[in-house]
């Protein structure tokens, strides 16, 4: 017999902690099963400071793959307990299967598998528990699971859409800033000498490009260098706060090219995630706080957040989208009719279809007009620097030529 500490929440929600004796988790977890308390976090007493666990973190993708494997074996009649017994042990990801494990020793207990898996939050979140607590309350858990699945796989590839996007035009722009930064640290200085030896006039440009040199190579240009990582880390932080994300999201949705790009995504991710609770079974005041904290933007998640309210209120669903101004006028009269008709859950899919694939479309043209910009961009401030510093030299050697 072992002693345990343990923390957990009780029935009313309120936090407890204590230590138990048992042989094993797995019969902890059930002894506090039978005290109505869910266990968030369990140890050996003397063995709490365990070493930490580097690289961790479960991947919308394997959470795809064991959404979909464990729907397959629910379907094909396969007790709860074996699944997650099965799926665990073929967990590649330590972390994963350690949650897996956990999740299976509090189903062996006698708890409900969304109970189980709210006790992991970082893997499985709160529309991922919902939809399966539906799934066992309808008694579809395989259907809900397949489901998931599909909304998970969706919403990698929206965020792919979205990386992709970014990371070129991100890439090119860093590499630019790096070789012009290495040019005018180490070569620049290099001409700069050479050119005071010799005594020569110097154009404007070369004028410019050696003074841009100097002020890297001092001390202020390594300020500066400083001030800008530091502002880089304050914007982070700000972002981090309600206001502050409020007001970067409201700006970037309001930008020429990317604003429409993320107004898009957001729509399809509004309308997939909605959808996809609602055919579950997810109350639909509830589904929209799930959508709303799942959104990934500020903006929209008051706009939902004023749709709920307004829902309580016994308003429809398409006056307070119309009013928040956020969604597109085709989206709002779209789900009008799904409201009319009773075939909500239906019409969010097509939406979120026809937005996915305009967002696909609008990748590969800001990709593709992104190509060339960024191809005359490098050239005319790489090339602009490279020629600057030999325009003294041709001067040179045409006198040298002309005497």
């Amino acid at each position: 017999m072992k002693t345990f500490t343990y923390k957990g929440t009780n029935r009313a929600g309120t936090a407890v902690a204590g230590e138990m004796a048992a042989n094993n988790k797995t019969e902890l977890q059930s002894m506090l099963r039978r005290q109505q308390i869910t266990p968030t976090k369990m140890s050996e007493k003397g063995k709490e400071f365990n070493l930490p666990t580097f690289g961790g973190g479960v991947t919308p993708k394997e959470l795809a793959v064991f959404t979909r494997q464990f729907s397959v074996m629910i379907d094909a009649g396969l007790p709860l307990v074996q699944c997650l017994e099965i799926l665990a042990s073929q967990q590649e990801n330590k972390v994963f299967q350690k949650v897996l494990t956990g999740t299976r020793g509090a189903v062996e207990g006698g708890s409900t598998l969304s109970t189980a898996m709210k006790a992991y939050p970082k893997v499985f979140d709160p529309l991922y528990s919902n939809m399966v607590e539906a799934g066992e309350t309808g008694g579809i858990l395989d259907t809900i699971l397949q489901r998931l699945s599909t909304y998970i796989e969706k919403n990698v590839k929206l965020k792919r859409a979205v990386k992709s996007a970014l990371v070129y035009p991100i890439g090119v722009l860093s590499i630019a800033a790096a070789v012009i930064i290495l040019l005018l640290w180490k070569v620049v200085p290099i001409f700069s000498t050479l050119f005071a030896g010799l005594g020569v006039d110097l154009p404007l440009p070369t004028k410019i490009v050696i003074g841009l040199s100097n002020f890297v190579g001092s001390i202020f240009g390594l300020l500066i260098g400083a001030a800008l990582v530091g502002v880089i880390v304050a914007l982070k932080a700000w972002y981090g706060t309600p206001q502050g994300r409020m007001v970067m999201d409201t700006m970037v949705l309001k930008l020429p090219v990317v604003g429409i790009l993320m107004r898009k995504i957001a729509v399809a991710r509004f309308t997939r995630t909605l959808g996809t609770l609602i055919s579950s079974g997810v109350p639909i005041l509830e589904g929209l706080d799930i959508t709303a904290k799942t959104s990934g933007n500020a903006v929209v998640e008051k706009a939902l957040f004023q749709v709920r309210k307004s829902l309580e209120e016994g308003k429809s669903l398409t006056e307070p989208l119309k009013e928040s101004e956020v969604f597109p006028g085709m989206v709002t009269q779209m789900i009008s009719v799904g409201e009319q008709t009773g075939a909500m859950d239906a019409m969010l899919s097509k939406i979120a279809d026809f937005y996915e694939e305009e967002v696909d479309a609008a990748v590969k043209d800001l990709l593709t007009a992104l190509e060339p910009i960024m191809i005359v961009f490098l050239g005319v401030v790489v090339g602009g620097v490279v020629i600057s510093m030999y325009l003294p030299l041709f001067s040179l050697i045409g006198k040298l030529s002309g005497h």
